[in-house]
């Protein structure tokens, strides 16, 4: 039998050559979110084929299908990204997305993983330490911290000027991570919102080659939860670690969205970015608007987040606020919206998110004329 590491190896670079050949002959037909769609589902479908053949009584968590809540109590599971970087994907040109394969085992967490970069025609493996790189001594040269392009932590331009370090937006979490695996840069630093998913690989891999890896508290990442939501991390130099870890607690002092509320939001930010990617709904999942049921499903409900035209006109989420408890969200916020050509109402929402694991269940969302001085 292949060895778990093999494994991962071997299925990440089959999901990456698959990714290449999908870019290559409908690049012309499709673009964007709708390439990189495709390829997330196309590269999904594959990974969980090979892993069933392979590995048939392996739980999986990927973020191209629904939650199984009985993983939790699993012994090994498969933690995935088909394609980590699907909006860098549907660019032309962008090197800057990966195929995440992870083996998570209980009592043991991360124990074998790869990153693919495909455009690179690279693969990264907890069994390669060859793949690490060589960091020039500190000191030598000014040092750099990869950022997500489109979210950066709030607090790293503190953070740089402290340490004294450049940053450099990437996307995809693979392609950072890989970066200071191979020594191109000094750190990763992310807080805000990301998904087991999202770090899994690039974490064991980057373990395995002897980089720092915790979150931004410094507290041991915890792989396999109930809810995969894991909002922040450092990968860094083992070396720089001490000096980046001070400056990272100095500065941020934001706290981070507890996995419930981040997929409460998530729904939110939907309504004016009208992309339902990082929305996680179940299969089941349903809505009610003011009593009248607006969607039975989860993917019907993301269809009209995306291309519904009662959406559209939304310019604004103002005055948002959650409350938690068990697994019950409720957000109020306001909502600007376009009537006519010169002219904005004003709605108060408030939405009751039913969220018993890793998926939003269900929606009861409750629409009032907003009145100010009421």
């Amino acid at each position: 039998m292949t060895d778990d590491a093999a494994l991962a190896t071997e299925i990440a670079a089959g999901a990456g050559e698959l990714l290449l050949n999908i870019r290559a002959t409908e690049q012309g037909e499709l673009y964007g979110r709708d390439l990189g769609r495709r390829g997330d589902h196309a590269a999904n479908a594959f990974i969980l084929e090979r892993l069933a053949a392979e590995r048939p009584g392996d739980a999986v968590l990927s973020e191209e299908s629904a939650d199984d809540p009985g993983r939790v109590h699993a012994e090994r599971v498969w933690i995935i990204d088909p394609l980590d970087g699907s909006k860098e994907y549907g660019w032309p040109g962008h090197v800057d997305w990966a195929v995440h394969i992870a083996l998570w085992q209980a009592g043991r967490g991360l124990t074998d993983g790869a990153v693919a970069q495909p455009a690179l025609g690279a693969v990264y493996s907890t069994s390669d330490h060859t793949a690490a790189g060589v960091h020039e001594p500190l000191g030598r040269y000014r040092p750099s911290i990869v950022v997500s392009g489109s979210r950066p932590p709030a607090f790293i331009h503190d953070v740089a000027r402290t340490v004294g370090a450049d940053l450099v937006p990437m996307g995809s979490a693979g392609a950072k991570a890989m970066a200071v695996v191979r020594g191109e840069a000094d750190a990763y630093v992310h807080a805000g919102g990301q998904w087991e998913w999202d770090s899994a690989a690039p974490v064991a891999v980057a373990q395995a080659a002897g980089m720092y890896c915790a979150r931004i508290d410094g507290s041991p990442f915890e792989y396999n939860r109930p809810h995969p939501y894991l909002p922040d991390l450092v990968i860094c130099r083992p070396d720089w670690a001490p000096t980046l870890m001070a400056a990272v607690s100095e500065h941020a002092d934001a706290p981070t969205d507890s996995a419930r509320v981040a997929m409460a939001r998530a729904y939110i930010r939907s309504l004016l970015s009208h992309d339902a990617s990082h929305v996680r709904l179940a299969e089941d999942a349903w809505r009610v608007e003011n009593g009248q049921r607006t969607g039975s499903s989860g993917i019907e409900i993301r269809d009209r987040l995306e291309n519904g035209a009662e959406y559209r006109p939304i310019r604004r989420v103002r005055d948002l606020t959650f409350h938690e408890w068990h697994h019950d969200v409720v957000a109020r916020f306001l909502l600007d919206i376009a009537a006519g050509r010169n002219e904005t109402i004003t709605v108060s929402v408030t939405e009751h998110f039913d969220i018993p694991a890793g998926d939003i269940r269900s929606i009861v969302a409750i629409i009032e004329p907003y009145a100010p001085n009421s």
